[in-house]
């Protein structure tokens, strides 16, 4: 019989493992005195493993609609306190996305949000706000107290002082709600006064206009605008300064007159001429009576105008001097001295009977007439304009 060796520590560290049951590599038989322990081995096989029970404790808990919206609530609290309000509207807004149950929590979420966007003057969603929380709160002071700073911005004063007023019905010691309402209730008398103001002047500027209408009618008129630069700009028919009080088709109108002068292609402007002045005493106010050379301006009469530098004979003086008109269908009047610019208006507009209508042209807010001095000059002027007329060159 072969006799056994000596065990080696290997082989008695494996011997005491297959003693312990969670070690065991064979089921023992029915005398084995662990069955008690294998018997707690095998509850094991059908409670799970070890592992499986670590994962499940380590699973984390699902928060509630409202665990998560406070958490959001108090993020954008901090950025808030920051100053960091677009940060702050989002954190509001995943809280409000979240749907929480909590009525007063919904309404603190979307207050503070409302609050943020007054900071970032984005109005629009500051009334959005408010008027969702008044939809399930209509009590909530500080959603009218928004809202009214909303509205007061946008310069809706007086939907501003009806939402403190409503608010004051239920909460009528709100202290921020009676400063608000102070506030907007200036802010409309002051807007109030301006738009009192804006449609007075309109009213005014459309009676003037309809009364400058009716004046360029009974002068006969043809009303031109290119809108081509005026050197002139500035320069219009305008009432009479002098004349105060509400203006009717009887208030005096001024029109700007340019005195062209082809000979030297010059001209004067006469920036308020009354329809009711003559031209002799225009021209008696521009040039010197009698034939004279030209003069330095500082050697001016007291009395009598110098000739002007650019009249190189000395031709232009008050009484030899001939003034014409080209109507709006280029005939070519001469204007008595004598007669007033309503007089030279009615003859443009004279015309036989069966003629088109025909009349002065107030071109570019002005009137123009040509001076020419009397004699060979103005001869020849008006035949070379005559021979223009005849070929249509004159447009």
């Amino acid at each position: 019989m072969a006799q056994s060796g000596p065990r080696r520590h290997g082989d008695v560290e494996m011997m005491d493992l297959d003693s312990i049951p969670l070690f065991m590599r064979d089921l023992p038989g029915d005398d084995s005195g662990t069955s008690v322990a294998y018997e707690a081995l095998q509850s094991l096989v059908y409670e799970g493993t070890p592992d499986d029970s670590i994962k499940a404790a380590c699973q984390p808990v699902a928060l509630g609609s409202s665990d998560q919206a406070k958490n959001f609530k108090e993020q954008g609290n901090d950025y808030f306190k920051g100053k960091k309000f677009r940060e702050a509207v989002g954190f509001y807004t995943q809280g409000i996305d979240v749907k929480p149950e909590d009525p007063v929590l919904k309404e603190a979420l979307l207050l503070n949000r409302a609050l943020c966007n007054l900071e970032l003057k984005n109005f629009g969603s500051v009334l959005r706000d408010t008027s969702t929380t008044l939809s399930f709160n209509p009590k909530s002071s500080k959603a009218h107290y928004r809202a009214a700073c909303a509205l007061e911005s946008l310069g809706r004063y007086a939907e501003a002082l009806d939402v403190c007023v409503r608010c004051l019905a239920f909460d009528p010691k709100n202290a921020s709600i009676l400063t608000q309402r102070q506030k907007v209730l200036q802010l409309k008398q002051a807007a109030d006064r301006v738009e009192a103001e804006v449609a007075e002047r309109l009213r005014k500027e459309a009676q003037e206009k309809r009364v400058m209408n009716a004046c360029f009618q009974s002068l006969s008129l043809v009303v031109i605008n290119t809108g081509s630069p005026n050197p002139h700009e500035g320069w219009a028919p305008h009432f009479d300064p002098n004349f105060s009080g509400f203006r009717t088709s009887a208030t005096p109108v001024l029109f700007p007159v340019f005195l062209q002068y082809p000979q030297y292609s010059t001209s004067d402007l006469i920036t308020s001429f009354d329809p009711s002045a003559t031209f002799a005493h225009h021209l008696s106010t521009m040039f010197p009576p009698t034939r004279s050379m030209p003069i330095s301006p500082s050697a001016t009469s007291p009395i009598h105008p110098a000739a002007p530098l650019w009249d190189k004979t000395g031709e232009y003086t008050s009484g030899n001097l001939s003034v014409y008109a080209t109507t709006s269908r280029n005939r070519l009047l001469k204007i008595g001295k004598r007669m007033t610019l309503r007089d030279a208006c009615d003859a443009a507009a004279r015309v036989p009977p069966g003629s088109e209508k025909d009349g002065l042209e107030l071109r570019d807010a002005s009137l123009n007439f040509s001076v020419v001095p009397k004699g060979e000059w103005e001869k020849t002027w008006v035949e070379e304009f005559k021979a223009k007329q005849a070929s249509g060159a004159l447009g």
